[in-house]
């Protein structure tokens, strides 16, 4: 007689079967931290944790848009390498730090360009200000990347300044991020291209056709690029600084002039050729720079298209490097074992290390894990400010009063491998000296941890964190 299975065995044995096949699979080419995560999740919920894996787990992109990205990368290596290493700069850096600045290049393409000007704008409105102002005196081109360009009086107010700069025969193009942009591309994004302003989608998500981004890997870059003379890299996106009810947000923008813009140029062209299949890497984009400061700088992108955790190694590098002191500013912090422990080590050779983080919270799941952190990042020595006002979203490091380090990039996982992002290394202690001006506003507003009174916090807030720390690598 021929045994026949019932549901409840088929079911048991297709869990198991699930169990078995993804403990051989995950773990491939993945972090140890990830792989557990994702394991346990597949281990306690099989389905669930399959089809969460197969839309989440895999930081990869289509096939289509790695073409693009070897495209657009031998397009940087040829005819960009050749406009911008004619402005390459050696900065008085103790050597120490050398390697960081030769693996940044190696990362990311772009060497050290000296003859900059870099200006730190922490006025939210007056950065939206000081953008519009300079599209108003564009003469050529103004090129816009943003996470978020919204459909409100922030991104009315530079979409109007772009349509101005149109009529005067100004080429205008914007790539906004399929998600974080999703209302601004639906309602905003038809009337500025009927002022004649390019906008095209970064990432577009769309379940049925070929060419569609997953949803989960997003464009994170802000970049301003106007006449290739002018350029702006931060945390702020375009929209209201309070547009979730209840919260402020509080930025930090670099208004960058010199040859460093050609640098930000050559990556916003880097995903304009990918969303367009248009090449721009032409000489007109790229005009003869005259030295606007004495500060050198370099731009580093990273994203799922690059082999390497680009902002991850920098950041690991310089921590290696630093001698004396480190300020590490993000909103989001949820750290791989490699940043964790270069974290520690620095304390344990002398160095002193800050955080500033956010009391506020718009990502609460994330908010959770982060602070499961706290103790242990205590406990080794790190000094945790928490700010009190505002929802600190500005992304910033400095190391030893040498080296500022700023962008678009969170210290967590999402920004590590699944984010397209940009930061600014800027070698100068002048800059970083304005900033540190910065962070000491910063701790003025801020609350600086205690660890006995950390530890007395309720139980079931460390549940919650805790319990969320367990899928940090899925976040």
């Amino acid at each position: 007689m021929t045994a026949v299975l019932t549901w409840a065995e088929v079911h048991v044995i297709a869990e198991w079967l699930i169990r078995v096949v993804m403990l051989v699979y995950v773990p491939q080419r993945r972090s140890p931290a990830a792989a557990r995560s994702w394991l346990l999740l597949i281990f306690i919920f099989p389905y669930v944790g399959l089809v969460m894996y197969y839309i989440f787990g895999r930081p990869y992109l289509s096939s289509h848009r790695i073409q693009l990205h070897r495209r657009s990368t031998e397009l940087l290596k040829g005819p960009g390498r050749a406009l911008l290493g004619q402005y390459a700069a050696v900065p008085e850096l103790p050597v120490h730090f050398v390697q960081a600045i030769t693996l940044a290049e190696n990362l990311g393409e772009f060497g050290i360009v000296g003859g900059n000007r870099v200006e730190l704008i922490t006025d939210y409105c007056g950065a939206v200000e000081r953008i519009a102002a300079d599209i108003d005196a564009a003469t050529h081109h103004v090129h816009l990347l943003y996470y978020i360009f919204a459909d409100d009086d922030t991104g009315r107010k530079v979409a109007a300044a772009l349509a101005r700069a149109v009529t005067r025969g100004v080429q205008c193009r914007v790539l906004m991020d399929g998600l974080g942009s999703k209302k601004g591309l639906r309602k905003l994004a038809p009337r500025m291209r009927a002022d004649g302003i390019e906008v095209f989608e970064c990432l577009p998500v769309h379940l049925l056709r070929r060419k569609s981004a997953r949803f989960d890997l997003r464009n994170h870059r802000k970049i301003v690029v106007i006449d290739g003379k002018t350029g702006y890299v931060g945390s702020q996106n375009l929209v209201n600084r309070d547009f979730k009810p209840g919260i402020i947000y509080e930025e930090l923008v670099a208004r960058v002039t010199g040859p460093a813009v050609l640098q930000l140029q050559g990556v916003f062209l880097t995903d304009y050729f990918a969303e367009s299949d248009v090449n721009l890497f032409l000489r007109d984009y790229f005009p003869q720079q005259t030295p606007a400061g004495g500060t050198p700088a370099q731009a580093l992108p990273s994203g799922p298209g690059y082999p390497q955790a680009n902002a991850q190694r920098l950041i690991v590098s310089l921590l290696h490097a630093a001698q004396e002191r480190v300020v590490i500013t993000s909103p989001y912090f949820i750290p791989d074992e490699a940043l964790l422990d270069a974290m520690k080590i620095a304390v344990l050779r002398g160095v002193e290390v800050h955080m500033v983080v956010s009391r506020q919270a718009d990502q609460i799941l994330v908010c959770h894990a982060q602070r499961s952190y706290y103790d242990e990042l205590q406990e080794a020595g790190i000094r945790i400010h928490v700010y009190r006002e505002h929802l600190m979203h500005a992304k910033h490091l400095s190391f030893d009063d040498r080296i500022a380090v700023i962008g678009s990039s969170n210290l967590d996982m999402r920004s590590f491998l699944l984010n397209e992002e940009i930061v600014l290394i800027v070698p100068d202690p002048t800059v970083v000296a304005e900033l540190r001006a910065v962070q000491e506003r910063y701790f003025a507003e801020s609350d600086e941890l205690n660890l006995a009174e950390w530890r007395r916090r309720p139980r079931l807030r460390k549940v919650l964190e805790n319990t969320a720390r367990m899928v940090d690598s899925v976040l």
